[in-house]
């Protein structure tokens, strides 16, 4: 592969944000004249499987590693502990992201991240301002992306400029925007051709402060109940998870699509954060936190807070 294309991806275990963002922007970076490819840094899940198989596309071309001087576009993440290996000694052209900045480069380069919902609400901002079409499928996949990360706009991630574009792109796509993100998020919560250890991992992000490490791993569910059934085999495989990367914590949430909460499983020695952070007391290894789903906003920095 050409050092001299631009690899343009999102996160290690993508979600639908990080898949559709890194297409739509790969588009984007093409349509103005610079070559680019979209790659994934890991498996998709289910509700990516959903947009893919919707417009009969391809997942991008699966990548662990980048070359030395490699061109790359990062989207929907910032983060070294989130990113392909050697990204140290490769060339971040471009950062478009929507979380808390944790970058820095010793070059100048064009870094956007704003406080909005989904990494494809700055994504539909810039095909405006470059004056670059917005065709049919890529409309669907920005709508996707932004369905995803905002829960349908049940998330307090969700801001005002979120719903009235993903409204505006679901008019371009040729879809009811209800209908077409109530099957988008029914589709993520299937976990039937899953083992414990590939569900922990669908969508687990870690982090890193002052020398403690830690995942916050998180899954869409429209029945607790019946993912926590297999709570022993999940408590193995997060303490394999724990023991393997060398973790101080490890928090697995299922969260609720449909009465907005999660239920929460703890481990590792500093397991006992979550009820310092939420008021809780752990039953087993478990707790039910009320009205919380974004990881981002809602358990990340609580965590963050308590971490001794």
């Amino acid at each position: 592969m050409s050092i001299n294309k631009t690899l343009v991806f999102g996160h290690i275990n993508p979600d639908t944000d990080s898949i559709m963002s890194s297409l739509v922007m790969a588009n984007l970076e093409n349509q103005l004249g610079n070559e680019a490819k979209a790659v994934r840094l890991g498996n998709i899940n289910k509700e990516t499987e959903y947009v893919l198989n919707y417009l009969n596309m391809s997942a991008p071309e699966l990548v662990s590693d980048v070359a030395d001087g490699q061109n790359v576009i990062l989207v929907d993440h910032n983060e070294k502990t989130q990113t392909a290996q050697n990204i140290e000694n490769a060339v971040v052209k471009k950062v478009i992201d929507h979380h808390t900045m944790n970058f820095v480069a010793p070059y100048q380069l064009y870094y956007r991240a704003e406080p909005v919902g989904c990494t494809a609400t700055v994504l539909y901002k810039m095909y405006k301002e470059y004056d670059v079409p917005i065709t049919k499928n890529i409309a669907l996949m920005m709508l996707s992306a932004i369905v995803s990360d905002t829960l349908l706009f049940k998330s307090p991630t969700t801001t005002q400029e979120d719903r009235p574009i993903a409204e505006k792109l679901a008019k371009i796509a040729e879809v009811d925007l209800t209908t077409y993100g109530t099957a988008l998020l029914k589709a993520g919560t299937d976990l039937s051709d899953y083992t414990p250890a590939q569900v922990i991992n669908i969508d687990s992000k870690l982090f890193e402060k002052g020398g403690k490490k830690f995942k916050i791993a998180q899954i869409n569910t429209a029945d607790i109940d019946g993912v926590f059934k297999d709570k022993v085999y999940f408590e193995a495989a997060i303490n394999d998870e724990i023991k393997k990367e060398n973790l101080d914590l490890y928090v697995f949430a299922a969260t609720d699509i449909l009465n907005s909460n999660s239920k929460i499983i703890s481990l590792g020695n500093d397991s006992g954060i979550v009820e310092k952070a939420y008021g809780v007391t752990l039953d087993n290894n478990t707790a039910l936190l009320e009205n919380v789903v974004s990881r981002k906003k809602q358990m990340l920095p609580k965590i963050l807070e308590n971490l001794d």
